[in-house]
């Protein structure tokens, strides 16, 4: 029985994990953290339960596919709900709840810009397509050389995915209205790129959220995190925290190890789903696949500003998920992107998971996560994140006209620093590489290391990118490209 050591438990390495286990592998897990889930960790303050990281809980359909591979089903771990409105826009003067409902969303769109019903429908047929060639072909390949895009199926598709267009083209040839402008290009925002930056394949994005729905695991999101390890200890991986993998130990093109403290654990196989630039500097050293250089010139998606606020009354005038564009979208997409700056009008998103789960926050009380996109590598100091909080409350409740600062009663942030000491986040990232046409497929980090037989990497910096469905995708691809690997020797 081979025995792989997975570095790092969020989703890449929970899924690699299992995907492995299941095979017959002996598979340890080591987490540097105190708590399993990497970004998607939970802690518990005041009565109140906050998720630390994803908090959008889409493309149900890959989710329920990793737990039916292994014989169960999402309900056997937790209850999914659908939220209707998926979620509101706050816009310079109106907020538009967004339907989950087919029909309520079609007249929506209709009643913001007439016939533009009937070019929704035609876009999401289009979307659909993408969607279906997207997650069964592209998102799971290894990405280890172009030839693998090249079989009958994907390259009869190419035209049809829109791989050379943006989807701000797309959208924008096909609907004139702003705000329904901004409601399709704001999906592409997970992925880490500008609408104008992202290929119009990525409209998969807008089939992922107008036609298979935003849903909500009761308990919280961390509900996927647990159901996941259930799922691995069953399978018989095993977990160790407060365990920070210090040095990667090789000889010639073999890994032999890896140091955490004092101790030296062995291993016929290594895979790190820790942050992929930190593994190479940090543990690799001279056997690193891309250099200082060539990560400084990568697009990455950005880091965020985050505060879980605890309230001592229910905040009236919000959904769960709030998206707050009331100021000029492109230029907070250009002070992230392209002129790296602290914001300054910031749009900010709100999520209130209370208003959907009352397990989150203390009766009569409510849950608030608040997030503002902010430019990686960036100077993060206290003040600066108290000046922040003030900006987007102030906003908040002129929008919501009830004071809120004043009933806070738990408040936390988390900025760039944290994520660096928490995570090993390259510049402080929070989601990964950005999925420009420059870094996608083939052109994102490699799976597997140039220079070590037994060493792979998983997760959002590599094959198919950021996001809590392509994490876990990311895992299985790992996992299978190992055990293929395993069989050619």
């Amino acid at each position: 029985m081979s025995k792989t050591i997975v570095i790092g438990s969020g989703f890449s390495g929970l899924s690699v994990a299992t995907h492995l286990a299941d095979k017959g592998h002996e598979v340890v897990v080591l987490e540097k953290n105190s708590s399993l889930g990497g970004r998607a960790r939970v802690f518990e303050a005041e009565g109140f339960t906050f998720d630390m990281g994803p908090s959008w809980y889409w493309m149900p359909d890959v989710i329920e596919s990793y737990f039916n591979h292994f014989g169960k089903k999402v309900s056997d771990y937790y209850e999914l709900v659908r939220l209707d409105p998926s979620y509101s826009v706050f816009f310079n003067e109106e907020r538009r709840d967004v339907p989950a409902e087919e029909k309520a969303l079609y007249a929506f769109f209709e009643s913001l810009e007439k016939g533009s019903a009937n070019k929704l429908k035609q876009f999401l047929a289009e979307a659909e397509y993408k969607y279906a060639v997207g997650i069964a072909e592209f998102v799971r390949k290894p990405g280890l050389s172009l030839l693998e895009y090249l079989d009958v199926r994907v390259f009869q598709s190419m035209f049809k995915l829109d791989m050379l267009t943006s989807i701000a083209k797309v959208v924008d040839q096909k609907f004139k209205h702003p705000q329904l402008r901004e409601i399709l290009k704001f999906p592409v925002l997970f992925l880490g790129a500008t609408p104008e930056n992202t290929p119009a394949l990525y409209s998969l994005m807008n089939y992922a959220d107008l036609k298979l729905g935003t849903w909500y695991p009761m308990g919280g999101m961390h509900q996927l995190i647990k159901a996941m390890v259930s799922l691995a200890e069953e399978k018989g991986v095993k977990f160790y925290t407060d365990k920070a993998v210090s040095k990667i130990n090789y000889v010639g093109r073999q890994v032999k190890s890896v140091s955490v403290g004092d101790e030296e654990i062995v291993a016929d196989y290594v895979i790190s789903s820790a942050d992929y630039q930190h593994t190479e500097e940090k543990l690799l050293g001279d056997k690193a696949n891309y250099s200082e250089k060539y990560w400084n010139n990568r697009t990455m998606a950005p880091s965020s500003l985050l505060f879980y606020l605890g309230v001592d009354e229910k905040v009236d005038g919000l959904k769960h998920h709030n998206l707050f564009f009331d100021e000029d979208f492109a230029l907070h997409a250009d002070e992230i992107y392209t002129n790296p700056k602290w914001p300054t009008k910031p749009l900010f998103y709100a999520c209130c998971p209370s208003k959907t789960d009352s397990s989150v926050a203390p009766v009569g009380k409510e849950n608030l996560f608040l997030l503002v996109p902010l430019a990686p590598d960036l100077n993060d100091s206290d003040i600066l994140r108290e000046e922040y909080y003030n900006k987007i409350m102030d906003r908040l409740e002129q929008r919501l006209g009830q004071n809120v600062r004043d009933k806070v009663i738990y408040k936390r942030s988390y900025c760039l620093k944290d994520f660096k000491d928490d995570y090993n986040a390259y510049k402080g990232n929070a989601y990964g590489l950005a999925n420009t046409l420059k870094q996608t497929g083939p052109l994102k980090p490699r799976i597997k290391s140039k220079h070590l037989d037994n060493f792979y990497y998983t997760g959002q910096l590599t094959n198919p990118g950021p996001g809590v469905p392509p994490s876990i995708i990311s895992g299985e691809v790992v996992a299978n490209q190992l055990i293929k690997d395993a069989k050619s020797k």
